[in-house]
């Protein structure tokens, strides 16, 4: 691994604000990346912008959200015509651990919007240049929540699982155009998302509570950042279509 393997290259986060996004933006930053980060929340870009200037390194902050379709056209209209190298669709919310009886219309369009619709917009936004380029990849942060029933309510289950069908589909039809997708799956994080991620339906977390057993440590954002990094990057140049846990083993 070379530590400026992202020299010249340039990477599109999401998420930008807190968790796992920031780290990504300060990691790629750090690897020489040109980076355009957006977040919903202006006061976490802040935050982010003032860790990158601690550490000498720079990066576009942009106020965005992912699920209007104008805040999308606007942070492609920011790269200027320059193909990404990276896209990394980190934002993502929880549902309150709502389960389908108790879930209404805007807790799940809103889980959806966030991570699963998102995503797909921005796929759809950037992965034309970058056939044009000869490549690129694209890392969507999923979840273990992806691959079970048993970690989060309805909605964040179906908009995860929905996240790995959205990779398995890009990777299978622009691969052969050099555009490698491929999406990660943390288990427990340090991270802000845990603003939705109070019980809403007792019931239904002390059922799911049962599967948290067997969850080994919380990680750190930083650790998921590498995994993002080392995906986005030519050393996983043989990687397209995984679904990498990246759980400490939670789902072994």
């Amino acid at each position: 691994m070379t530590h400026q393997r992202y020299t010249g290259r340039v990477a599109l986060v999401t998420g930008a604000g807190s968790g796992i996004g920031q780290a990504t933006v300060l990691r790629l930053a750090d690897e020489g990346a040109n980076v355009v980060g957006c977040d919903i929340d202006p006061a976490g870009l802040d935050a982010t912008g003032k860790l990158l200037a601690a550490e000498g390194l720079q990066a576009e902050l942009l106020t965005a959200d992912v699920t209007v379709q104008a805040d999308v056209d606007r942070l492609a209209a920011a790269l200027q015509g320059a193909p990404v190298d990276l896209l990394a669709n980190v934002a993502g919310i929880m549902d309150y651990f709502l389960p389908v009886t108790d879930l209404d219309d805007a807790v799940w369009e809103r889980v959806i919007a966030v991570n699963l619709t998102g995503p797909m917009r921005l796929s759809r936004a950037v992965i034309p240049a970058m056939r044009d380029a000869g490549g690129g990849a694209v890392v969507n942060v999923s979840s273990i929540g992806g691959l079970t029933g048993a970690v989060a309510g309805t909605a964040y289950t179906s908009a995860k699982h929905g996240l790995i069908g959205l990779t398995r589909s890009l990777a299978f039809l622009y691969g052969p155009d050099g555009v490698r997708t491929n999406a990660v799956c943390p288990g427990a994080v340090r991270t802000g998302i845990s603003k939705t991620a109070f019980a809403r339906s007792q019931w239904a977390y002390d059922r799911l509570e049962k599967s948290f057993a067997t969850a080994t440590r919380t990680a750190e954002p930083d650790e998921i950042a590498a995994v993002i990094a080392w995906l986005g990057s030519a050393e996983a140049s043989n990687v397209n279509g995984a679904v990498l846990s990246a759980d400490g083993g939670w789902t072994a």
